[in-house]
């Protein structure tokens, strides 16, 4: 066992417990769909949960569903009346999803979407306060300039995996390796951008916590 993995085992010890509804979807992600490191699990979704606590938001927009875990963990934390807008690209993740989604003790607070969100969003008549980004790396900063325009001043993106594994490191990714030179993209546009406050946290694999201002 690595160093880190004792740690993380130390920081699972000592946070929150995962719900047993929630533990249940991660097995069942674990067992029924490939990449199942897609999931946020117990660490991240404890930090989503606590994340929406702290800013209240009364919408929030999320890219990329998969299992639903992320999504329920969000939702977990909202008040009364707010609602999380999820977008799955992928219709074949329906079929998995939509149950754990709507027999969940949350259900009431998830408006579940298959499509993209590039083209499913800009429509909507709503104001977010608070953005998760999990979709495709190759389009984050397409995602990014579509978030910022429907994101209320003040409003929250929260962008996932922003360290890749450390392939951000590369100085010059293979040509054929478009996520890691969509994040690196990402990565870049966000630092230089003055539009918004940003800062990076090292948890599972690069969270990026921006603030529009």
């Amino acid at each position: 066992m690595k160093e880190t993995d004792a740690l993380d085992a130390y920081i699972l010890r000592h946070i929150d417990a995962e719900g047993d509804y929630l533990k249940a979807l991660y097995r069942a992600t674990h067992i029924r769909l490939l990449r199942p490191r897609m999931a946020s699990g117990h660490l991240q979704g404890r930090m989503l949960k606590m994340f929406v606590q702290m800013i209240r938001p009364r919408q929030v927009l999320e890219i990329g569903t998969y299992s639903g875990y992320s999504a329920l963990c969000l939702a977990e934390g909202l008040e009364e009346g707010a609602l999380i807008h999820t977008f799955e690209i992928n219709d074949e993740q329906e079929d998995f999803t939509r149950p754990w989604i709507e027999n969940s003790p949350y259900a009431d607070k998830i408006r579940f979407y298959i499509g993209d969100a590039l083209q499913l969003v800009p429509p909507m008549d709503i104001v977010f306060d608070l953005a998760f980004m999990d979709g495709n790396k190759r389009y984050y900063t397409d995602y990014y300039e579509m978030i910022l325009r429907k994101l209320r001043p003040g409003g929250y993106i929260i962008a996932d995996n922003t360290l890749w594994d450390g392939h951000v490191l590369e100085e010059t990714p293979h040509p054929t390796d478009t996520q890691t030179i969509g994040i690196k993209k990402f990565n870049d546009l966000v630092a230089a951008d003055a539009r918004v406050e940003k800062v990076i946290l090292p948890l599972r694999d690069g969270l990026t916590i921006i603030r529009k201002k």
